[in-house]
C-alpha cells in the first residue's frame, strides 16, 4: 500500500526548546503578581523510599550541556507560537523574544546544584535555579519539566544501585574477610527493558558511578561524552539461549565444549538452563567439562535463569561444589575454586539480591561465589515516587521585594509542605547536610555551587571525581 505524505500535516521539529514542557506551563506567566522579577526554585527528593534515606545526586550535568550556548532561535519561536496557539494556549513571546535579542538565544538564569556524587539525606534540595534577567523571571518556571526530568531517573538509579552495593560490600566483608571484586558484582542488564535509548544511557551512566559492570553501550558513551571517561565499564563474552539452542537438546553439551575452546582465557558466562539446570551443573560442567573449566586461564561463570533465584542460587553453587570442590574463606564460608562462579541475572532487584544473599549465609557460602545482573529493577521499576522528587517555587521578588513562597495542604499533614524562602545547604563539621537561609550560610561555605550561568556550563564534574564521591569504587 502506497504512504501518501501530502495527507500529513507539516511536520514540527520535534527538538524546538520552546515545546519542551508540560502544556500548562504556558499559561503561568500570566497567573503570578504584577511587578515579579525574579523566581527562585529547588529541587529535592522529599521521602525515603524503605530504608533508603541518602540519595546519590547525579545526572544534571548532561542536561546542563544541552541547555548550553544558543537553544532559542527566531524559528523556533516562530514554529512554537502558532502550534501551542492551535493547542488552546498561548506562548510568553515577549520574554522569548527578548532572550533571543537580547541574549543570542542563550538561557539568563543561574542554576546551582550539590557536587554530582554528592551523598545527602532526603529533604535536602540538589539544585537551585533563579533567573538573572528580571525581563525572564518566568523561565525558571518553564525549565521545570527538563531540570526535573533531568535529575530524578539518574539519581534514583544512582541512589538504588548504590544501595545494592553497598548491601553485597557488607555480606562480602562479613563472609569473605573483603570486598575485593565488589566493583564487578553488580552488572547492568537493562538496557533492553528502558523505555529509549536516552534513558537507558543515562540510568546506565548513573549505575556505573558505583560499579563497572554493564552491558549498556549508551552508557559508556554517555560516561565519556558528557563526563570524560575514558572507558566507564566493562563486559564480557557470555552465551544466551539462542545461541545454546540453536543446536538443539542433544548439541548442549558439545555447545559448552566448544565455548570453552574458544574462550581458553579470561572470564566467560554461560546461561546453563536452557533444558535441565541440574544435568548441565553436575553432569556438563561438573563430569564432562570438568577438567576443561580447571584448567582454564580464567573464571567460568554458570548462569542459572529462572525458577525461584532464593532457592535456585544457592543450590547451583552447593551442586558445583559437590564436583569442583571448595575452599573456605578466612571468615569461614565456603567458596568455589578460582576458576568458577555463578551468575544470577533472572527476577533480580533490591530485595531479591539481599534474600539471595542471606540465604547463601544461612548455608555457610561465601558472598564471593556470587555476581548479579539486574535489569529492569535497576533502570525501570522505578518512577519520579520512588523518592518523591519534586521542584517547587520559594521565593519570588516583586518590584524589588523578596516574598517566601510555600504550600502546606492540610489534608497532606505535613507530607507535601514546600520550603520557603531563598534556600542553600551547609554540610555540618560532622558531615551532614542542613537546609539554611542563604543568606545565613558564609561565603565558600554553600554546598551548591553554580553550574550553570547565563548559558553557559561554568563547573564541569569528571566521572573520576564522582566515583571518589561515591566512594564505592577505588
Amino acid at each position: 500500500m502506497m504512504l501518501h505524505t501530502s495527507n500529513f500535516a507539516e511536520a514540527i521539529d520535534a527538538g524546538n526548546f520552546l515545546l519542551d514542557t508540560d502544556s500548562y506551563k504556558y499559561s503561568h506567566p500570566q497567573q503570578f503578581p504584577k511587578g515579579t522579577e525574579r523566581v527562585f526554585a529547588y529541587i529535592e527528593p522529599r521521602r525515603a523510599d524503605g530504608v533508603i534515606d541518602e540519595l546519590v545526586f547525579f545526572g544534571l550535568q548532561a542536561e546542563l550541556m544541552q541547555l548550553s550556548g544558543q537553544v532559542i532561535t527566531q524559528a523556533m519561536l516562530d514554529e512554537a507560537a502558532p502550534f501551542i496557539q492551535a493547542h488552546g494556549l498561548s506562548l510568553y513571546t515577549e520574554m522569548f523574544q527578548h532572550i533571543i535579542d537580547a541574549h543570542d538565544g542563550r538561557l539568563p538564569v543561574q542554576i546551582d546544584a550539590l557536587p554530582e556524587g554528592t551523598i545527602a539525606p532526603v529533604s535536602v534540595p540538589q539544585v537551585r535555579i533563579v533567573n538573572t534577567d528580571p525581563k525572564c523571571w518566568a523561565l525558571p518556571g518553564f525549565l521545570e519539566t527538563r531540570l526535573l526530568r533531568a535529575v530524578w531517573y539518574p539519581s534514583t538509579v544512582a541512589t538504588l544501585s548504590n544501595y545494592v552495593m553497598r548491601q553485597i560490600r557488607s555480606r562480602l566483608m562479613e563472609t569473605d574477610g573483603s570486598d575485593d571484586g565488589l566493583a564487578f558484582k553488580l552488572h547492568d542488564f537493562g538496557a533492553r527493558g528502558a523505555t529509549s535509548a536516552q534513558s537507558a544511557a543515562l540510568g546506565g551512566a548513573a549505575h556505573l558511578v558505583n560499579s563497572m559492570g554493564t552491558d549498556t553501550m549508551g552508557a559508556l558513551v554517555l560516561a565519556r561524552n558528557v563526563y570524560g571517561a575514558e572507558m566507564a565499564g566493562f563486559s564480557i563474552p557470555a552465551t544466551e539461549h539462542s545461541t545454546v539452542t540453536s543446536f538443539g537438546p542433544t548439541g548442549e553439551l558439545a555447545f559448552m565444549r566448544q565455548f570453552l575452546a574458544d574462550n581458553p582465557n579470561g572470564i566467560i558466562a554461560c546461561v546453563s538452563d536452557s533444558y535441565d539446570l541440574m544435568r548441565a551443573v553436575r553432569e556438563y560442567w561438573g563430569t564432562e567439562l570438568r577438567d576443561a573449566v580447571l584448567a582454564r586461564d580464567g573464571v567460568l561463570v554458570v548462569r542459572p535463569d529462572s525458577g525461584d533465584p532464593v532457592d535456585i542460587v544457592p543450590a547451583v553453587i552447593e551442586a558445583l561444589m559437590e564436583k569442583f570442590g571448595y575452599s573456605e574463606t578466612p571468615k569461614g564460608f565456603r567458596i568455589l575454586p578460582d576458576q568458577l562462579r555463578v551468575i544470577q541475572g533472572d527476577g533480580v532487584n533490591k530485595t531479591s539480591i539481599v534474600e539471595i544473599m542471606d540465604r547463601m549465609i544461612e548455608r555457610g557460602l561465601a558472598i564471593g561465589n556470587i555476581a548479579f545482573g539486574m535489569g529492569a529493577g535497576l533502570l525501570q521499576k522505578l518512577d519520579r515516587d520512588t523518592f518523591s522528587y519534586s521542584m517547587k517555587t520559594s521565593a519570588i521578588c516583586v518590584r524589588g521585594i523578596w516574598r517566601d513562597v510555600f504550600k502546606d495542604p492540610v489534608t497532606a499533614q505535613g507530607s507535601k509542605t514546600s520550603k520557603k524562602g531563598r534556600l542553600g545547604v551547609m554540610e555540618t563539621d560532622s558531615g551532614r547536610f542542613v537546609v539554611r537561609p542563604q543568606d545565613n550560610i558564609p561565603p565558600g561555605h554553600d554546598a551548591l555551587k553554580p553550574v550553570f550561568v547565563d548559558g553557559a556550563l561554568t563547573l564541569r564534574h569528571s566521572f573520576a571525581d564522582i566515583r571518589k564521591r561515591v566512594g564505592l569504587i577505588r
